[in-house]
């Protein structure tokens, strides 16, 4: 890594570092600096980083068959008699063994195997990295929600406590009956139940974004202001052309066919000819006989030529390459589903974006009507129209609409998040064009 890519990495860390202590500071975590720290903090990243290592390594070792592959060594040994061969080469002081491929057919096409797989490695990295951004973003928008719920259904516990000690009063006095404070008390039941399912989903959140982030999960707060808006789903849009040409599922898919089916020439080149470069160097010793037995003792010798092999009778590679047509061809096939599989649950997704997106819009104005209700029961009351008991009734009712539209909202926006993935938008929604 040179100098100048060492200093951005360090600006930039310092920077999120800085993003997160002074969001610590003022008690809020913005949600691009939660998105940037799931992705630094995740073990998927380390994970992804090595996988790309390997995938280079093997690559590497493939095609490193064509270059000289060469070998120092000594052949020590002592003769009796006519000097043996040791390990397939004369005894010798010292030896320089060297040999590479000229032309293997069969390993051009391993090496364009290995090649698509480091491709594929990246795919797989890019959709690891897609799904700790979704992960993180739903959780972090969901939690939002759950804050701007829970400071309602706080009002609401309030208010139902205010109306049980009236209706208390009330049957002290003898203005009501036994039952009207039962159902007072089970009104008021029934808010501290939701405000306690609505704490318990925001600490499960909490911990989860803490897992992602590293963050304490007591100091995690979300920002509204900072949630970038969706993009519009227009329903004129292909969108499953875009999934098809961006998803990283497609990607890989198709890769590993590409990869099978290089696989499956080689095998099958395995049975054409090869030609390899050799050459050897040896320094060789008297005390091995050599000039007992040979006419004329050289002590330094070189060997050159070219290796060259004719693959004749060879039955078992055939079935070898067989097996290896079949996999490319399951493998097509297997690509050709993935395709068929993203561009069903793009077209799914697409389709529930606009059903969702009328669900949200009928559940805000029911609450919108909920809020009138409230309101004019309220104004009945100051007239002596109404009584305490409809304006529980009408509250009640305004908070379940407002509990079904946060949940319809959420709902929305799950599955836009999902469709953002599916045609590769994902990370440039979360962390903006300037990552591009």
């Amino acid at each position: 890594m040179s100098f100048l890519a060492r200093l951005i990495a360090i600006a930039g860390c310092l920077f999120i570092t800085l993003a997160s202590s002074m969001s610590a500071q003022e008690g809020l975590l913005p949600f691009r600096t939660a998105i940037e720290l799931a992705l630094k903090n995740s073990t998927t990243t380390s994970i992804a980083f090595a996988d790309q290592q390997k995938a280079r390594a093997t690559y590497q070792q493939a095609r490193g068959l064509f270059l000289p592959q060469v070998t120092l060594g000594s052949g020590l040994a002592f003769s009796y008699g006519f000097p043996l061969s040791l390990e397939g080469a004369a005894p010798s002081v010292f030896n320089v063994n060297t040999q590479q491929f000229l032309f293997n057919a069969a390993q051009q096409q391993f090496v364009k195997a290995a090649k698509n797989e480091r491709e594929t490695t990246q795919a797989l990295n890019a959709d690891r990295r897609n799904e700790v951004i979704m992960e993180t973003a739903s959780d972090y928008m969901q939690l939002d929600l759950l804050q701007s719920s829970l400071n309602v259904q706080l009002e609401a516990q309030e208010f139902a406590a205010k109306f049980e000690d009236i209706v208390s009063q009330r049957v002290q006095a003898g203005l009501d009956s036994q039952v009207e404070l039962t159902r007072a008390k089970l009104a008021s039941a029934r808010v501290r139940l939701q405000l306690a399912q609505t704490k318990s989903a925001a600490d499960q959140l909490r911990l989860r974004l803490s897992q992602l982030t590293g963050l304490p999960a007591d100091s995690i707060q979300t920002s509204t202001e900072t949630i970038p808006p969706l993009p519009a789903v227009p329903a004129d849009q292909d969108l499953i052309a875009l999934a098809l040409s961006k998803n990283p599922a497609v990607k890989m898919a198709s890769l590993a066919a590409q990869t099978k089916t290089f696989r499956a020439k080689g095998e099958e080149r395995q049975l054409y000819p090869s030609l390899d470069l050799v050459a050897q160097y040896a320094v060789l010793a008297r005390f091995n006989n050599y000039d007992q037995f040979f006419r004329k003792f050289q002590r330094n010798n070189v060997t050159l030529g070219v290796a060259i092999r004719v693959p004749f009778l060879n039955s078992s590679q055939r079935a070898t390459a067989d097996a290896a047509r079949a996999d490319a061809v399951k493998a097509q096939k297997e690509a050709q589903n993935a395709r068929d599989q993203v561009s069903s649950e793009t077209l799914k997704l697409q389709r529930s974006v606009y059903e969702l997106s009328a669900a949200r819009d009928v559940s805000r104005l029911e609450h919108q009507l909920a809020e009138t209700d409230v309101n004019s029961v309220h104004e009945k009351i100051q007239t002596g129209t109404a009584t305490l008991k409809d304006e529980q009734n009408a509250r009640i009712t305004e908070h379940d609409r407002y509990t079904a539209y946060m949940d319809s909202t959420f709902q929305l926006d799950k599955i836009q998040v999902q469709l953002l993935r599916q045609t590769g938008e994902l990370e440039g929604w979360a962390l903006g064009p300037s990552r591009h």
